[in-house]
């Protein structure tokens, strides 16, 4: 069993019922079983077989959910391109995966026409409605649960993107804790927000069809005026979303927050980076009937490993939220800076994942591989390093506290980006903070990117920051920005800010290994 065939099912038994629409589409569930059956059909005639890699460059779109599950249908491993990214980084993924085809909607085909070989290194490029076979017999399905689903592309720490491999098994099982822990069924009608290259989408692209939902996706280019995003939710009846907490900042200034009250919007869910306490004060204070949940999961181990429900008793205790506990079949392991496995409520250790979510591996990256998934932590079991730094509380909950490559350390010190965000952002005078290390003539500097809420320069905060944090703490560069810039993925574009304040990254020396 596979997440196709969970679709596939609900195709057959109820053909007539909505499944998902976006600006120029609107197709049922007997439509879109044609739909991928139709272009299975044409990727069997173009050559793909099983294991090929097939680069999807297309927005958010029905057709992209028609690709990807397509894909699944013929073997395939379907690869997302983001098409916000630059052609260099598109190019390099193409020339790692080194796919069979590359999908494009008519958009993005006039881009690959116009850069050629210089973006597609001389595979081959077609539209979508170029490889439907309409009437055309679909291929056998593949049924082998071990073999890869996709490959989504993240540049880490460094600029380098590396393919992190995952499989149609550990894929079901995220789609199916998503579908049952968000409690998605026949009557979610599931906005998506996020761009389908980034893989936390897939908390709602896939589990939403699964458990017979429908899926409303408009151009992810469209929701970032936030007043098209409460329009959409008000005029498509969306009962379900999910999002980066960044997305979520972007939202909470607008006058039209209050409007959610009065749709039938009933579940949030938010992944990706961290989430904070007054956010969600914010949030409740316009719409008190919403339920939040709080996601966590790497790349590395699908779309998310724990669903944990929010309520304003919990928020109130403060930061860090708690991000809940394993999914079943998700082993969480804690080990102390001396490699040692911990296991006392309150001790924070660098988290340790284990069980049914893993990853098959990095794509053609093997010695990236044996860094990470580690057989010598746990005793029999081979668990994802995540450097994420986490505590279990009393009751058997976990928190998310920071990266333990965003604890930088310097004059001796181990130093939190987050706490001094923090203090920051307490400050009566800042809306939002972020602050990013950098290279500071060969040492470790620290940035602090912040907009304002009254008008106030760089020397007036560092004043102000100077009662709230220690000496050694103190960033060496404050930047007054008008926002923050956002990768694809909606989290906060770090690079660019330090590209623009002209700062050198930090390499990973100086970082703390954790």
């Amino acid at each position: 069993m596979d997440v196709l065939e969970l679709i596939l099912d609900r195709a057959r038994t109820s053909p007539d019922r909505p499944a998902a629409k976006d600006r120029s589409s609107d197709i049922t569930y007997g439509e879109l079983e044609q739909a991928v059956a139709e272009l299975a059909s044409g990727l069997g005639e173009q050559g793909v077989r099983e294991g090929d890699r097939v680069c999807l460059h297309l927005p958010n779109s029905v057709e992209f959910l028609v690709a990807a599950l397509a894909c699944m249908w013929v073997g395939a491993i379907f690869v997302p391109l983001a098409t916000t990214d630059p052609a260099p980084r598109r190019r390099a993924v193409v020339e790692n995966c080194e796919p069979a085809l590359v999908l494009a909607d008519a958009e993005m085909l006039s881009v690959a026409e116009r850069d050629g070989e210089r973006l597609y290194e001389g595979r081959l490029v077609l539209p979508v409605t170029a490889v439907n076979r309409p009437g055309g017999a679909a291929p056998a399905r593949a049924d082998d649960d071990d073999r890869p689903a996709y490959c989504i592309y993240t540049s880490g720490t460094t600029a380098l993107p590396k393919g992190v491999l995952i499989g149609h098994r550990s894929f079901l099982c995220a789609v199916l804790a998503a579908a049952e822990l968000l409690e998605l069924d026949e009557t979610t009608r599931s906005l998506c927000v996020s761009s389908f290259h980034f893989d936390g989408s897939y908390g709602t692209l896939f589990p939403t069809p699964v458990a017979g939902g429908s899926l409303v996706i408009p151009r992810r280019e469209a929701l970032m005026l936030p007043r098209l995003f409460f329009r959409t939710v008000a005029d498509e009846q969306v009962t379900h979303t999910s999002m980066s907490p960044t997305y979520l900042r972007l939202l909470l200034p607008s006058r039209h927050l209050p409007e959610l009250a009065r749709t039938p919007l009933r579940t949030m869910a938010f992944g990706g980076d961290a989430l904070f306490a007054d956010d969600l004060e914010r949030l409740w204070a316009s719409v008190p009937s919403l339920r939040v949940f709080n996601r966590y999961g790497p790349t590395e181990t699908t779309i998310a490993v724990t669903t944990h429900e929010l309520t304003p008793e919990i928020v109130a205790l403060g930061d860090p939220l708690p991000i809940g506990r394993p999914h079943a079949g998700v082993t969480f392991w804690l080990v102390d800076d001396e490699g040692k496995i911990i296991d006392r409520p309150g001790d924070v250790g660098e988290l340790y994942i284990g069980g049914n979510h893993l990853m098959i591996g990095y794509w053609r990256e093997p010695a990236l591989m044996s860094e990470v998934m580690r057989t010598d932590v746990v005793p029999g079991e081979t668990v994802y390093r995540t450097r994420d730094l986490v505590f279990r509380d009393d009751s058997g909950s976990y928190h998310y506290v920071d990266r333990s490559d965003r604890v930088v350390k310097r004059s001796g010190m181990r130093i939190s980006l987050v706490e001094i965000t923090a203090s920051l952002t307490s400050l009566s005078s800042i809306s939002k903070a972020h602050c990013v290390a950098y290279d500071k003539d060969g040492g470790v500097g620290i940035a602090a990117f912040v907009v304002p809420i009254v008008a106030i320069t760089g020397p007036e905060l560092r004043h102000a920051a100077r009662d709230r944090l220690p000496a050694t703490m103190l960033p060496d560069v404050i930047e007054v920005v008008a926002d923050f810039p956002l990768t694809g993925s909606n989290k906060v574009d770090e690079r660019a800010m330090l590209q623009a304040a002209g700062l050198q990254e930090l390499g990973k020396e100086g970082l703390r290994s954790g």
